[in-house]
């Protein structure tokens, strides 16, 4: 099943944790999410296995 996440954005309050997130991963691949301390991975992980709903854009299930 492919994954794919169009303009997702999310906001807690006036914080923009994740803004405009686009991500299309196919059957088979592997992919990695990097970055520094307190930028909003996790955000994004939970936008998509449903814990967040995004208030702007498509995620899986929505």
């Amino acid at each position: 099943m492919k994954l794919e996440l169009r303009d997702v954005t999310k906001r807690f309050g006036s914080f923009t944790a994740n803004d405009s997130i686009s991500l299309t991963v196919e059957p088979g691949q592997i992919h990695a999410l990097l970055g520094e301390n307190r930028v909003s991975k996790s955000t994004l992980m939970n936008t998509i296995y449903g814990m967040h709903s995004p208030p702007r854009g498509h995620a899986p299930g929505r």
